[in-house]
């Protein structure tokens, strides 16, 4: 999935405006200007589209942990220069504070059924043994499950 669709979606999960995506970045002290987020909001055959950076997607992340779960203490998170769909997938789940069944629950939702094993083999650490790559699909069910969890009047 790209950086742009992520936050395309996460928008709409959470009834962000412009603005709103703007204060989360600005809780990680990340500057960044309306017409920016606006341009990668917009669909991919829109001229003023632009391409959201995986820095500038890893900040967004960062600002949404914040202000769902409150700032720790100690220095702001620094974000990725790199993200792949395992780092979205582990802090989103921070953020929404979810716990494994919560999450198998949320992907049930979507008609996908992974093990508890599978799961956590998604937040592991890339060298680990076990470690598994998530997938574009599972990421994706879990992003539209958030939807429906969120703003079931919207699904």
């Amino acid at each position: 999935m790209t950086s742009n669709d992520i936050l395309r979606r996460l928008r709409y999960a959470f009834d962000y405006h412009e603005s709103h995506l703007k204060a989360i970045y600005g809780r990680v002290d990340y500057p960044i200007e309306e017409e920016t987020i606006a341009a990668w909001l917009k669909n991919d055959d829109d001229p003023a589209y632009r391409v959201c950076p995986d820095r500038d997607l890893a900040a967004f992340l960062n600002g949404l942990i914040i202000e769902k779960r409150g700032a720790k203490e100690g220095p702001k998170p620094v974000p990725e220069d790199k993200l792949n769909n395992n780092i979205v997938f582990k802090k989103l789940r921070i953020a929404l504070n979810l716990q494994s069944e919560e999450i198998l629950e949320i992907l049930e939702g979507q008609g996908v059924r992974i093990s508890k094993h599978e799961l956590s083999a998604f937040f592991r650490n890339p060298d680990h043994k076990h470690y598994r790559s998530c997938k574009d699909q599972v990421l994706r069910n879990f992003l539209t499950g958030i939807h429906k969890k969120y703003r079931p009047q919207q699904s």
